[in-house]
């Protein structure tokens, strides 16, 4: 009896362990089987099933280019003139920030270095840049628009699929989908446009149009109208970075089409997420804070210095205003 148990086990034990073995077995030969497709055998690129590149994952652009989308040296983010007329300091509503007030210096991502603006746009620009605490719509939490969104400091999430493209942006939780399949024409303006696209060999291109007039490109003042035309171009450079390039079109505030182009890169860390960004919440009292009673921001007092904050009321309906418009002045 004993003979007959201990055939059992061995018997029980073999089957078992070429249960695991064949089990070790398949799963390896299809590892090697996916390595060995077409599409993905001369490329590290990951690739979609239909032999695509994927861009799916998280992505972040490493560069100065939501500062100012040309060649800049450091300025103060709002400066008044200094000691001397041609070397400005930090703003008074600012100065305590000290060296983190001011903007860091970069190279330029504009094709040529020049943005072609229209006479009476090149000096809007001009204004808005002086203006720009109040005016950039960064500042109130609105969406950032196409192609500001892919550059500004946060990360950003692609999700793609066969048919369609998305992206979810860390800040202020925008979004907005590609889509590669047949759409109707997007029925109204928006913040994010409305994006068609197709394959050129490995690069991706979409066809953005449909925006509003109240979005920036930078926080220096460049703007747009709702004229506004966008071709994007994504092509991988490597599996963890591909080349963003944007063509600019529009009639209403440049005067021929202009182009930047960047390296964005993957964040590589294991858990590597978007996290909750709520700045509408952080925006509220810069954005409506004036339509207060009683003010609760009026002085800010460190240890060497007292900064005092006086809101001015604009008058009639423009107390309700928020946004700066990109179209053309109505008397052109």
């Amino acid at each position: 009896m004993r003979g007959l148990s201990g055939f059992k086990r061995e018997t029980v034990v073999a089957l078992l362990t070429a249960v695991v073995i064949s089990g070790i077995w398949l799963a390896k030969s299809q590892t090697e089987g996916r390595a060995q497709q077409p599409q993905n055998s001369r490329s590290p690129i990951p690739r979609t099933a239909n032999g695509k590149p994927d861009f799916s994952g998280i992505w972040q652009a490493n560069n100065g280019a939501n500062w100012d989308l040309l060649t800049h040296s450091p300025r103060p983010m709002l400066g008044q003139p200094g000691m001397y007329p041609d070397v400005a300091v930090l703003a008074a509503p600012v100065v305590a920030l000290g060296a983190v007030g001011w903007v860091p210096p970069d190279l330029g991502v504009v094709e040529g270095n020049e943005i072609p603006y229209q006479p009476w746009a090149a000096k809007r620009k001009q204004e808005n840049l002086a203006n720009w605490l109040d005016r950039d719509p960064e500042v109130w939490c609105y969406k950032p628009g196409v192609p500001r969104a892919m550059y500004m400091p946060y990360k950003f999430q692609i999700i793609q699929g066969t048919a369609k493209v998305m992206m979810v942006f860390e800040y202020a939780g925008a979004e907005r989908t590609i889509h590669l399949d047949q759409v109707d024409p997007y029925p109204a303006d928006a913040y994010m446009g409305h994006a068609v696209g197709h394959w050129e060999g490995d690069t991706l291109v979409t066809d953005v149009s449909s925006f509003t007039s109240q979005t920036w490109l930078d926080r220096s003042g460049d703007f747009h109208s709702d004229a506004l035309h966008v071709v994007e171009r994504y092509t991988p450079i490597t599996r963890d970075a591909f080349r963003y390039e944007a063509t600019i079109e529009d009639n209403k505030v440049f005067t021929r089409p202009w182009k930047i182009s960047m390296p964005i890169y993957r964040r590589l860390e294991p858990n590597a997420q978007l996290m909750e960004f709520r700045c509408q919440e952080m925006a509220e009292e810069t954005v409506l804070g004036h339509l207060r009673k009683n003010q609760l921001v009026k002085r800010w007092e460190g240890k060497t210095m007292r900064v005092d904050v006086t809101r001015k009321l604009p008058s009639g309906d423009a107390v309700y205003e928020r946004h700066v418009d990109g179209n053309p002045p109505a008397t052109r």
